[in-house]
């Protein structure tokens, strides 16, 4: 059970603009703030991490507004709330080394070269221009788009250009762990 709560939670995330975007379809916008909710109630439970409990707060405060108003808008912003927090603890890495992705690439080689330590600085300044760009479209298909447009991007688009991101970082850190082994 201590396995599948963060995994459930994860999995509801991952879905979660497909379900708004089915859900709208069906039911008032106060009755699909309960999932957003409920989401935010599991995120705060499940954690201690400052952090996380922040997004779990604004999960909520999006959810009740939501709830109050009877209004969509605020459930799509939650995409936007995510990558604000992501940027957020990204960029904060950034200025208090080491690097968020430096702190991954230790667990794997923990005595990771200066080389390294730059590389990783700089991916880790690539994830948060990805987080301000997927930020600033999940934004704009809020505010501007119509709800399959906000649910096509959101719900599948951004987590392509994710999977690219991660696939372009792969090879291009096989290529300078290759020219630095090389001398």
């Amino acid at each position: 059970m201590k396995h599948l709560r963060p995994a459930l939670l994860g999995l509801v995330s991952v879905a979660y603009p497909l379900l708004v975007y089915f859900g709208l379809g069906r039911f008032e916008p106060r009755w699909m703030a309960l999932p957003l909710a409920m989401m935010a109630v599991v995120r705060a439970v499940a954690t201690k991490e400052k952090v996380w409990l922040a997004t779990a707060a604004g999960a909520l405060l999006l959810a009740a507004s939501s709830m109050l108003g009877n209004h969509a808008l605020p459930l799509k912003l939650y995409p936007v709330l995510v990558n604000a927090v992501l940027l957020t603890v990204f960029a904060t890495s950034l200025a208090f080394p080491p690097s968020l992705i430096e702190r991954l690439a230790r667990l794997r080689e923990p005595d990771l070269p200066p080389s390294g330590v730059a590389y990783t600085r700089r991916v880790t300044q690539v994830w948060c221009g990805f987080f301000v760009l997927n930020g600033g479209l999940a934004l704009g298909t809020a505010l501007w788009a119509s709800d399959a447009t906000w649910a096509l991007y959101n719900g599948l688009i951004a987590y392509g250009l994710m999977g690219l991101l991660f696939a372009g970082e792969w090879l291009v850190r096989r290529r300078v762990r290759a020219r630095h082994a090389h001398g």
